[in-house]
């Protein structure tokens, strides 16, 4: 029913698991980073377009930071919206402090 492609997007959002060889892009991090800190929490779709990035990879990105306990994924309105944590926040500053 589904295609591969849709069927790799869920396992990676409902499992929570990423190939063990995974690296985050630090431009990807850095861009999701600026957008979490300067809005309220964002739905993984809007995050995809703000970040300029498409969802498989977003949704990677998104599941190595809540593994580092850097964002949190919640459920607001059907949604599931990405928002940073304390620790989160801390590690933002320390990037934004550095430029």
């Amino acid at each position: 029913m589904f295609g591969k492609k849709v069927r790799e997007h869920i396992k990676i959002i409902k499992e929570k698991e990423l190939e063990p060889d995974f690296e985050p892009s630090a431009k990807a991090l850095v861009r999701i980073l600026e957008i979490l800190t300067t809005n309220k929490p964002k739905a993984k779709t809007t995050l995809a377009l703000d970040a300029n990035l498409n969802y498989s990879r977003l949704a990677k990105h998104i599941v190595w930071m809540e593994k580092k306990g850097l964002v949190e994924s919640k459920i607001n309105k059907n949604r599931i919206c990405v928002e940073l944590t304390k620790k989160g926040k801390e590690f933002a500053s320390t990037l934004s402090t550095e430029k």
